[in-house]
């Protein structure tokens, strides 16, 4: 039987990981490297708990393998052999690296694979990427890139070897319009996430990680409080764009990806619909910041648009709520928030400037 406790070479490269804790230990927290081929089932997990608790550990042994035996335990012995044959440097996990991972293994072993397990389990590798994270806040050795609402600071990240978009991370742009077509992560699979990226940007670099500018939350996902406070005393890099520019990409990745997104399964019309719906929405989200009269005239424009949109195919009706958003409830958000981070900027400039900047 063999085991490994090398969190540090697991995450950074990316070795794959079969997880076989019950689906919904899955759910609430995972690795990105990791898939799901539990021993036992959210109902079966249950019952031996609830075994394990009112008669003994070995009660509970035995309720196990008269649960999962026969034409269950044979589906389950493939799923594991599939994925072993697959990844050659493949590993398995429970929850504390205890029976289930045994069990697990031994299994394996009887049908002549042999797949590594990880010591300490789920937990002690949570725990590990946890103090990394928790060392990196405290290290502080990062830059946080800031502008206005559309401007382009996703695009900067992305190009940028030495950062880390916690937005794609969080699967969410991070506004009331920010939702994409796909559910967000757990939190707890978002941190581990997030370390490992950190982790693996300081492997290759001493430069200052760059991160974007967030709030506290990031749609359902929240931002550590340490980091945030170590946001508010870093660095800043200032984007700035002209205001068409920013009209036309807020167009281009909120309501036009929305919109092809949704015309891929339904007729222009349906599509046109689902997107007025997603922005009615946001604006609901947002409509005690925006006061009634404000909230009244978008959702009148928002009517305005979808009909040009159908009948013409023009996008200048969503061009006009863009507009009225940037300059009546962003920009002044904006403005507001970067007055506290004004003194702390260190460069401000277009896309190429900053990007020839951040590699020298």
């Amino acid at each position: 039987m063999i085991s490994t406790a090398d969190y540090q070479s697991i995450f950074l490269n990316d070795r794959p990981l079969m997880d076989v804790r019950a689906p919904v230990e899955f759910a609430k927290g995972a690795f990105p490297n990791a898939v799901n081929h539990p021993l036992m089932n959210d109902q079966e997990r249950a019952a031996v708990g609830t075994c394990y608790k009112e008669a003994g550990q070995q009660a509970a042994i035995d309720l196990g393998h008269e649960l999962v035996h026969g034409d269950v335990r044979q589906a389950r012995g493939e799923a594991w052999k599939q994925f072993a044959a697959e990844h050659p440097d493949g590993l398995l996990y429970c929850f504390r690296g205890g029976l289930r991972s045994r069990v697990t293994q031994q299994w394996l072993a009887d049908a002549g694979v042999d797949l590594p397990m990880v010591t300490g389990g789920y937990k002690a590798m949570r725990q590990y990427l946890l103090n990394e994270l928790h060392q990196r806040i405290e290290g502080g050795h990062i830059l946080v890139l800031a502008g206005p609402t559309g401007s382009g600071k996703t695009d900067v990240i992305e190009a940028c070897n030495h950062a880390v978009d916690l937005e794609a991370l969080a699967n969410h742009r991070g506004s009331a319009f920010g939702g994409t077509e796909t559910p967000q992560p757990a939190q707890i699979s978002f941190e581990n996430a997030w370390s490992i990226q950190w982790m693996k940007r300081t492997q290759s670099s001493d430069k200052p990680i760059l991160f974007e500018d967030e709030s506290r939350l990031i749609g359902r996902i929240a931002i550590l409080p340490e980091f945030l406070a170590l946001t508010k005393n870093s660095p800043v890099v200032a984007l700035e764009a002209p205001f068409e520019e920013r009209v036309q990409r807020i167009r281009r990745d909120y309501a036009q990806r929305f919109y092809q997104h949704h015309q891929v399964t339904t007729q222009p019309e349906q599509a046109v619909v689902a997107l007025e719906d997603y922005i009615r929405s946001a604006l609901q989200r947002i409509q005690k910041r925006l006061g009634g009269v404000r909230f009244k005239a978008l959702t009148e424009q928002l009517e305005q648009a979808s009909m040009l949109l159908v009948s013409q195919n023009q996008w200048s009706g969503f061009d006009t709520i863009i507009e009225i958003l940037l300059r009546d409830y962003y920009d002044p958000m904006y403005t507001y928030q970067f007055s506290a981070k004004a003194d702390a900027t260190v460069f401000r400039g277009t896309q190429n400037e900053i990007l020839q900047w951040l590699q020298r």
